[in-house]
């Protein structure tokens, strides 16, 4: 097996150097960065990364904890953070809790001993102060931070309105909202957006609960057509619903988006 001193007598630099660059440390030219990449590719060097995560105190490793692997919207989070991740170097630890705390636990736990750099938690069961003691950065994606620690999230409440906005622009006089969980600020401040341009409308906000599932979203769309059978505009809080109400509406013979607008 191949050492770092084996490396760098291939490359023709010292081991300092090779250390350097499968580090990311200081300044190195990309000349001999390639010089040294293609001495490990020749010699099939593999870094050890326990031990550059002992020297080091973290791998570069960042932790991505996601409820659901197969939901369009993480699709694309997972894709984009992978590729933003590797642009610095660094790797993903992708984890599908299946919106199961213990399983969300275990992937803390197991994170936390694989020493990653970082964590991005998607969670809504996780709280993160937890780890403020151990020093691990963590980044909360779409749901609100617990304490200090940073949050991204979409302008929940401007994506309402406008949908809302949008189905009345559209013509739609019978208009139902399917809002989502309202223990989460995403489906509070969706439906505030909606409720608001109702109310600036002089309509009355109609609405359906509906989780951010498939399943969810065919139940809620068979109460719609019974509750509300006059129905000409849907707005669905996520995309999950929307295909669902979709496929509803076709077997009961409604078009979209002749018969009813769905956003």
């Amino acid at each position: 097996m191949a050492t770092l001193k084996d490396i760098a007598q291939r490359a023709g630099v010292t081991a300092t150097t090779v250390s350097r660059v499968i580090n990311n440390r200081g300044y190195i030219s990309e000349g001999t960065r390639k010089k040294v990449y293609a001495a490990m590719e020749e010699m099939h060097y593999q870094p050890n990364e326990l031990a550059r995560a002992f020297s080091k105190q973290y791998t570069n490793t960042i932790g991505l904890i996601v409820p659901h692997i197969s939901h369009p919207f993480f699709i694309k989070v997972i894709s984009n953070l992978e590729s933003s991740a590797a642009e610095k170097g660094f790797k993903l630890l992708l984890c599908n809790s299946k919106e199961q705390p213990e399983k969300e636990q275990d992937y803390l736990d197991m994170c936390i001993s694989n020493r990653v750099a970082g964590i991005v938690l998607c969670s809504k069961y996780v709280q993160t102060r937890e780890f403020r003691k151990m020093n691990i950065p963590v980044v909360n994606l779409e749901r609100g931070g617990d304490d200090d620690t940073i949050s991204v999230q979409c302008d929940n409440y401007q994506g309402g309105k406008l949908a809302a906005e949008h189905l009345i622009e559209c013509g739609c006089q019978h208009i139902v909202c399917l809002r989502g969980p309202m223990k989460f600020s995403s489906g509070q401040q969706r439906y505030q957006g909606y409720e608001d341009v109702c109310r600036k409308y002089g309509r009355k906000a109609v609405w359906i609960d509906c989780d951010y599932d498939y399943d969810a979203g065919l139940a809620a769309a068979e109460e719609l057509i019974r509750r509300y059978p006059d129905t000409d505009g849907i707005l669905a809080s996520n995309d999950m619903a929307a295909m669902a109400v979709y496929k509803v509406l076709h077997q009961n013979g409604r078009r979209v988006p002749e018969d009813v607008q769905l956003v």
